[in-house]
C-alpha cells in the first residue's frame, strides 16, 4: 500500500505512512482526560511531549464533545485554545484546531493552526465552510447527526456503513460547493458520535470500504471511546476507565493504518506511533 492510497492533503506534510494526530484537550470535562491540560503551560508542554512521543500533528480543542456534554460559550473556547495554538505553532508543531465555530477556527488559523477539525462537518455553524475556504487550510469533515447533548438518541441506522458513507459524502459536497478545494478535505466516520458500540465496530471493520467510497483521505478517531470499553469489558461487566483503553486504541490504529487511513487521532501517542510503523512495514507484502 503506497502513500497514494492513503491520499495527500494539500497544505500539510506528505507523510510516508498513516499519520498520528495527538490530542490536547484544554477542557475541564473531557471524557478522557478532562482537567489534566486545562492550564496553558501544561497544555503546551503536553503537545510538545506528544510530538516527542511520535505525533505528527497535535489537535487542540477547547470544548468537550463527549455524549451529553453542553456547549461552552465562544469567548471561553477562544480563551482556552488560542494561547495553546500559539505556543505550539511557535515551536513548529503542525497544529489542528478542534472546533465547531467559524470564529474560533479563524482565530486559531491566525494564531498558527494549519488544519480545522470540525466534528460537525461544517453543519453546526453556517459560517464555517466560507471561513475555511477563505483561509485556504485543510478541513476535516466528520460524520455528524447533532450536538452531543442528545446525539445518543440519533444512533438509529438500517445500514450504518452505507448511511455514514452517504451522509458524509453529502457533507463533503457541501464543503466543496462552499469553496473548499477537494484536495484539502479529510473525512472522518465519526466513531462514537450518534453511534452504539456495534455501529462503531461495523465501521472499523469497513474502513477500507469507507475510504474507497467516500473518496477522501480518512481520519480515524477511536481513541479510548466507549465501544472499546464495551469490547474490553465483555458480556455483563463494567467497561474499564478511558485511560485503560490505550492498548485497544493502538490495535484499532494498526487496523486503520493497514486499511489505508490517512491519520489516526489518539490521546496517548507512543503505542500508536509504533503500531502504524509496524503496519507500514507490512505494505507491499500482500
Amino acid at each position: 500500500m503506497s502513500s497514494d492510497v492513503r491520499g495527500r492533503v494539500a497544505g500539510l506534510p506528505d507523510f510516508d505512512r498513516c499519520a498520528v494526530m495527538g490530542v490536547v484537550n484544554v477542557t475541564p470535562d473531557s471524557f478522557s482526560d478532562g482537567g489534566r491540560w486545562f492550564d496553558t503551560t501544561a497544555a503546551v508542554k503536553r503537545g510538545l511531549d506528544l510530538v516527542t512521543a511520535g505525533a505528527d500533528l497535535v489537535d487542540v480543542g477547547g470544548e468537550s464533545t463527549r455524549p451529553g456534554a453542553t456547549r461552552v460559550d465562544e469567548d471561553e473556547e477562544l480563551r482556552r485554545i488560542l494561547p495553546v495554538v500559539q505556543g505550539l505553532a511557535s515551536e513548529d508543531v503542525v497544529v489542528s484546531v478542534d472546533t465547531m465555530r467559524a470564529r474560533v477556527a479563524a482565530a486559531a488559523v491566525e494564531a498558527g493552526a494549519r488544519l480545522v477539525n470540525d466534528v460537525s462537518g461544517g453543519l453546526a455553524d453556517p459560517e464555517m465552510v466560507p471561513v475555511v475556504a477563505g483561509a485556504e487550510v485543510p478541513f476535516v469533515v466528520m460524520h455528524w447527526r447533532g450536538q452531543s447533548i442528545d446525539m445518543n438518541n440519533r444512533a438509529v441506522y438500517a445500514d450504518v456503513v452505507a448511511e455514514v458513507i452517504a451522509e458524509t459524502r453529502r457533507s463533503l459536497d457541501r464543503a466543496v460547493e462552499g469553496g473548499i478545494a477537494p484536495e484539502r478535505i479529510v473525512a472522518d466516520p465519526g466513531l462514537g458520535f450518534a453511534k452504539s458500540a456495534p455501529h462503531d465496530l461495523a465501521l472499523v471493520a469497513s474502513l477500507g470500504r469507507l475510504r474507497r467510497e467516500i473518496g477522501r483521505p480518512l481520519l480515524v478517531a477511536a481513541s479510548r471511546k466507549r465501544f472499546l470499553g464495551r469490547v474490553l469489558a465483555g458480556e455483563g461487566a463494567s467497561p474499564p476507565p478511558a485511560r485503560e483503553r490505550d492498548a485497544a486504541t493502538a490495535a484499532v490504529s494498526a487496523i486503520a493504518a493497514r486499511e489505508g487511513a490517512w491519520a489516526v487521532r489518539v490521546h496517548e501517542v507512543r503505542a500508536t506511533a509504533d503500531a502504524v510503523r509496524v503496519a507500514r512495514s507490512l505494505e507491499g507484502w500482500d
